[in-house]
């Protein structure tokens, strides 16, 4: 019988790899696997004999990966998502359907209408599984260029970007700077300067971006800093008085208008975005029927309006 390591690295394994990383524990990955946990240890032991390497430390009660098992684990999940991509790519030949749809939403996008999409998109039956992931800033970009999404909404796309990208425009977001009325620049003297912003502490919204620094949006060199996962975290903690920061104007505009924010001029110049949608197109290949599906929807006006008017119940 062979014993070479690739008779026993095959996607099912390496899955059962990840689960245990993912859970922490080989009895926990093995009632998620629905396997008794002396079969899933048996598992592992083949792998690592026939690698020759430890892959877990088991001298404490949680599965640590050892440098070794973290480096097969990152490369697990990688051909994971290879193998994952190629059967979507037989899929839509044969169908031309895609098996996977996946859409990233940037943080600022409307997610009630991104719903409102989801929800005419599946009254079609599709056979085509459909995956929302939220992201932030350049995070969102990054899932397209890495292949983990086929269609982004609310992105800055530079110039020179990835062939392999379409874009088109979603259109403009503006922004205002805004405190809780309670919140010491509130009644500060305008324009505010840098210098009287940078004594106070700022709400940002987190770079989804897996690895970097990311970017960075209206923040000053010094400044304290209050960093929240999405733009509607973002917007309580304005209202809180936990800080000031840039809010797009749709999304600040009720609360504006009922005092719980006040817009404050300031010095730097407000920023306005120029957002777009992008998806994948290898050249040669035809666009899927879900691609073409939610192309359609994002090129009628009223779409795209919708979209760029985030409102969160705070």
């Amino acid at each position: 019988m062979s014993t070479a390591p690739r008779d026993f690295l095959t996607p099912d394994a390496l899955s059962m790899l990840l689960a245990i990383e993912e859970t922490g524990s080989f009895a926990a990955a093995a009632r998620q696997r629905g396997l008794v946990p002396s079969a899933l240890t048996y598992r592992v032991r083949q792998i690592e004999d026939a690698l020759d390497v430890l892959l877990f430390d088991r001298s404490s009660r949680q599965a640590k990966p050892t440098d070794a098992g973290k480096e097969l684990l990152r490369e697990a999940k990688r051909l994971i998502q290879d193998v994952d991509a190629l059967a979507n790519r037989v899929k839509r030949v044969a169908t031309g359907w895609e098996s996977v749809f996946t859409v990233a939403v940037d943080s600022v996008i409307a997610r009630s209408v991104v719903m409102e999409l989801c929800e005419s998109f599946l009254a079609l039956s599709p056979p085509t599984r459909l995956r929302i992931r939220y992201e932030t800033l350049s995070g969102t970009l990054a899932t397209l260029q890495s292949g983990q999404s086929d269609l982004a909404l609310g992105v800055f796309l530079p110039a020179g970007i990835h062939s392999e990208l379409r874009r088109e425009p979603l259109g403009q977001l503006s922004f205002v700077y805004a405190v809780a009325p309670h919140h010491p620049l509130a009644t500060a003297v305008e324009p505010l300067s840098d210098s009287v912003i940078q004594q106070y502490r700022a709400v940002a919204v987190a770079d989804s971006v897996p690895r970097g620094a990311g970017l960075t949006i209206g923040l000053l060199g010094g400044q304290d800093v209050l960093t929240v996962p999405d733009m509607s975290t973002k917007l309580e903690a304005q209202l809180r008085g936990l800080g000031g920061g840039f809010l797009p104007k749709s999304l600040a505009r009720p609360y504006l208008e009922s005092g719980r924010l006040v817009a404050k001029k300031v010095s730097q110049v407000t920023s306005i975005s120029q957002l777009e949608f992008a998806w994948r197109q290898t050249h040669g290949q035809s666009e899927g029927h879900a691609l073409s599906w939610w192309l359609s929807q994002l090129k009628q006006d009223r779409t795209k309006q919708a979209l760029l008017q985030p409102h969160y119940r705070v």
